[in-house]
């Protein structure tokens, strides 16, 4: 069976002594088997990232960004081959694959702009004679932590950024689908990225725990679930690391009265049940406003369920693929089997679908009348299930997404301005869609969210992740006559 192994300074290299299951989600068959990295193998990456620091952080920003011009052209180029590699361990439909490249292209697109994103400020005669000047510096060697759930997208957000800063990383992918990230190291490099630049290392707690402690790695970066989030961010900045760590989610969609609910309900239904639900931006709390809006939405939901097509990603008939490990799928299933006895009303649920051979997959599951309090409610998912949360009033819907311990993204589906523009200035949210599900911002800007969603203070990619991955220097200069010279013990003045 096939061993998928680390990539450290441009070599395979990793051991089958400590080694982890690759599956076909599809299949439920094991595939090939992940190197898990031990403490020394994690040291030996981040000891290549810190070799290659110095030639790399020296080298010309036109030269990085041409870096960053080939990736994209590579990207796009191989994007078949890389689609199918994602499908092949994660599950995912190919079209799904495809798009997930495509947003995280965008970050490329950004880090291609390097050469204006890195400029400094400069003051003239700030006191007479003297000028000041800043410029941004990267941070140093960076780790980057990043979930199954896009094995792509999400380390191009971090790779992308911290390496056009100047840093060299060290990946570490799920072991649950790590060939896509080994597939975009050998792109890097293929496109002029120096060996050591990037290295990847595989594996579990062990390999993530040599990346928290190392005194080399000065940045971490991560997405996973909030209680693993919450703990690297207490580790990693209590060894005066720089950490963004992003966290799980409950992301609720808001349904005026006034709204189409045609659209509502095809949105809802794209936005509950893509990817298998297995996305942190997926809605999973549908919030009407009013009964009757309730009971409409919940029958035009049930409607496009039934027409539903789940099975293989390879499949160019399938809208939806399995879950990720069987593990998932069951957990999963169990909160909509517990729903009904929380005092919930399963409208849909896909526990009872049944499907051929042993892959993962699980049907999609609607859930009425879901209330804080319920499992169903609180915890993220992470699956195909929707529940929906009846409010009455605006100011109700309002106060059930800002109560909630999560704050990633939510949307308001409503026909009226004024009602839109007050949910923007209301909501205690990172990221808010006006009649739009999934606000995952475009490359331009950054995401992330508040709360338990987010630990540290920068989001990802876009214009916060320059400011995360570099270190602002201050010069101040001044060239004087030496016949001015003088001894002044007071303190220094702009005068």
């Amino acid at each position: 069976m096939d061993l998928i192994r680390h990539h450290v300074a441009g070599q395979s290299t990793g051991s089958p002594e400590r080694t982890g299951p690759v599956y076909d989600p599809a299949t439920g068959a094991v595939q090939a088997e992940v190197a898990f990295a031990s403490t020394a193998e994690t040291d030996a990456a981040i000891a290549a990232a810190a070799a290659a620091l110095p030639a790399w952080r020296a080298t010309s920003l036109i030269k990085r960004a041409d870096v960053f011009f080939r990736l994209r052209h590579l990207l796009v180029e191989r994007a078949d081959d890389l689609s199918a590699i994602i499908t092949a361990e994660h599950g995912k439909v190919l079209s799904d694959a495809k798009g997930e490249i495509s947003r995280g292209i965008e970050n490329v697109e950004f880090a291609a702009g390097l050469v204006h994103l890195l400029k400094g400020e400069h003051a003239e005669q700030v006191s007479r004679g003297v000028d000041v000047h800043s410029v941004k510096q990267p941070v140093g060697v960076v780790a980057a932590i990043t979930p199954f759930n896009f094995p792509v997208m999400v380390p191009l957000w971090m790779t992308a950024s911290a390496i056009a800063c100047g840093n060299t990383v060290v990946l570490k992918p799920s072991e649950k689908d790590p060939s896509a990230a080994l597939f975009l190291a050998k792109l890097y490099e293929e496109a002029g990225l120096p060996a050591g630049v990037l290295n990847i290392v595989h594996g579990d707690k062990v390999a993530v725990d040599a990346l928290l402690d190392s005194p080399t790695v000065r940045a971490v970066s991560f997405v996973g679930s909030t209680p693993i989030a919450r703990s690297i961010y207490e580790r990693a900045a209590a060894a005066g690391k720089r950490v963004q760590a992003l966290g799980g989610a409950k992301n609720h969609m808001v349904v005026m009265p006034d709204a189409d609910l045609d659209a509502a309900a095809d949105a809802a239904v794209s936005a509950a049940y893509g990817s298998a639900g297995e996305r942190c931006m997926a809605v999973s709390v549908l919030v009407p406003v009013g009964d009757d809006v309730a009971d409409a939405l919940v029958e035009k939901v049930a409607e496009r369920i039934a027409g539903l097509s789940i099975g293989p990603g390879t499949d160019a008939a399938s809208e939806m693929g399995p879950l990720i490990t069987r593990e998932h799928r069951d957990k999963v299933a169990a909160y909509v089997t517990g729903a009904a006895a929380e005092g919930a009303t399963v409208v849909v649920d896909g526990t009872t679908q049944r499907f051929e051979g042993d892959g993962f997959f699980i049907g999609v599951s609607l859930v009425d009348r879901v209330a804080p309090g319920m499992k169903v409610y609180d915890e993220e998912i992470f699956g195909p299930v929707l529940g929906v949360a009846r409010v009455a009033s605006y100011d109700e819907a309002v106060a059930l997404v800002n109560a909630s311990p999560f704050a990633n993204g939510t949307a308001v589906f409503t026909r009226d301005g004024g009602t839109a523009r007050q949910f923007e200035f209301d909501i205690e949210v990172g990221m808010v869609g006006i009649n739009v599900p999934i606000p995952v911002p475009v490359g331009a800007f950054s995401f992330g969210g508040w709360k338990n969603s987010l630990f540290g203070d920068s989001h990802i990619y876009g214009p916060e992740s320059v400011h995360f991955y570099t270190r602002s220097k201050v010069v101040t200069t001044r060239w004087p006559d030496p016949s001015e010279s003088q001894i002044s013990l007071g303190f220094p003045s702009n005068h």
